[in-house]
């Protein structure tokens, strides 16, 4: 699939992302820098074991990435998980039953950045 045919299946906004990128090689790039991004993982394995401080700034920066690479779909999904892991209201339970819609969306992103053609 090229470039705009993966915003499409992932739901994000090529459009916007390109024009703060200018150049769709540059939008190509930082997608695939995507899949090396240590966000998610960090998400789950602080989630995992119960380090929600670290699970918060692991949310924070993976939805800052979707916001930057215009993810709108997988955006979403962060932003809740952030939000519930926010201090002083911290939502712990709320938090947890969120994760596997970050978990699907996220999945379904890395499909998609795996299939860009070179």
């Amino acid at each position: 699939m090229n470039i705009r045919e993966f915003y499409e299946f992932v739901g994000g906004n090529y459009e916007d992302v390109l024009k703060r990128m200018v150049k769709e090689e540059r939008v190509v790039k930082f997608v695939r820098m995507f899949e090396r991004d240590p966000s998610y993982q960090g998400l789950v394995t602080a989630m995992d074991t119960e380090d929600y401080d670290e699970a918060f700034r692991m949310a924070h920066t993976l939805k800052g990435v979707c916001q930057n690479l215009g993810l709108g779909a997988l955006e979403a999904p962060c932003n809740a998980i952030t939000e519930m892991l926010r201090e002083p209201h911290r939502d712990v339970e709320l938090a947890k039953s969120l994760l596997p819609d970050v978990t699907k969306q996220y999945e379904h992103t890395m499909e998609g950045v795996k299939s860009l053609k070179e």
